[in-house]
């Protein structure tokens, strides 16, 4: 449902149109609106909406909770349908617990970034990033810095790829390699058949490979293995750890697990190059720059 005809007819009022006038100056400094919080889509949307009607600006806009994150931005999609507005959700774990936040999670958040960093208008799966939604714990929660810059995974049919190469890129980003794809991070190879699931599919994708050149991407069921549908869009597949074991991370990990035994367990499977279950929480330690949401933006 679109109510960009509603937008319309509210900023045509004088204090919205003074709101986008006053933002939309070069170097105009903070403007404090105070308004009931029905309005809090309407004063977002005449600041990102395109001229004539609004401001036009990119926005990051700070939500007291995840709830209220998505929302507000399902408000701005139906006020804005000609523009991308995205949720950037935090994780659902704290940041010294020893559990890793999901890969549907880690998936959304590197997708987001990597818009943000690397935006095509040509792509459909990396267009430019309008509006950002975020609770107040996304956007001040550290990241490891260039997470937006990791290459991911691209597969389209009658493109060439190495089969090998491909599948040690996916598990250097994180992705587990098993024998039976279950769940979304995980990989599977048997012959010249890849079988991934992208944290942003609904279902896995089963890719077959004919010498270098990629024949045919069908997605498949986990229930029973067998093929559904084609996969007009191929292959997308972001990282699905915020953690990278780079080679750098893993010398890291080498000589903390010397320095601090009561890390050794861990640091020892992760100099080896093994994800371990709540290995983000030494993200701090082991990567060598931090960054956040509000420095991306």
């Amino acid at each position: 449902m679109t109510l960009s005809g509603l937008l319309r007819t509210v900023v045509d009022a004088a204090p919205f149109r003074a709101i986008a006038e006053i933002a939309g100056r070069p170097g105009s400094e903070s403007v404090t609106v105070i308004a009931p919080r029905a309005l809090q889509p309407f004063v977002a949307a005449a600041l990102a909406a395109p001229s004539p009607i609004g401001a036009g600006m990119p926005l990051l806009i700070a939500a007291a909770t995840g709830r209220e994150a998505e929302d507000l931005a399902t408000s701005l999609r139906a006020l804005l349908p000609d523009r991308n507005v995205v949720v950037f959700p935090s994780w659902e774990t704290l940041p010294h617990e020893r559990l890793s936040p999901s890969s549907d999670t880690v998936g959304r958040r590197v997708a987001i970034l990597r818009r943000l960093a690397h935006p095509d208008s040509a792509d459909r799966l990396v267009q430019p990033v309008d509006v950002v939604v975020a609770s107040i714990r996304a956007i001040l929660q550290p990241m490891a810095a260039g997470l937006g810059d990791v290459e991911p995974v691209r597969l389209t049919v009658d493109s060439t790829a190495d089969l090998t190469e491909t599948v040690q890129h996916l598990v250097d980003m994180g992705y587990d390699r098993v024998d039976l794809v279950e769940r979304r991070g995980q990989l599977a190879v048997r012959g010249g058949i890849l079988d991934v699931f992208p944290p942003a599919e609904e279902h896995p994708l089963r890719v077959e490979f004919w010498g270098d050149s990629v024949e045919e991407i069908r997605s498949f069921a986990v229930t029973d293995q067998r093929s559904l549908e084609l996969a007009p869009d191929g292959v997308f597949a972001a990282p699905v750890r915020e953690l990278l074991l780079t080679p750098e991370v893993r010398d890291r990990a080498r000589r903390l697990a010397e320095g601090v035994p009561v890390l050794s367990d861990m640091c020892e499977q992760l100099a080896q190059g093994i994800c371990v279950e709540g290995m983000e929480a030494l993200t701090p330690v082991l990567v060598g720059s931090m960054t956040t949401l509000l420095e991306v933006m």
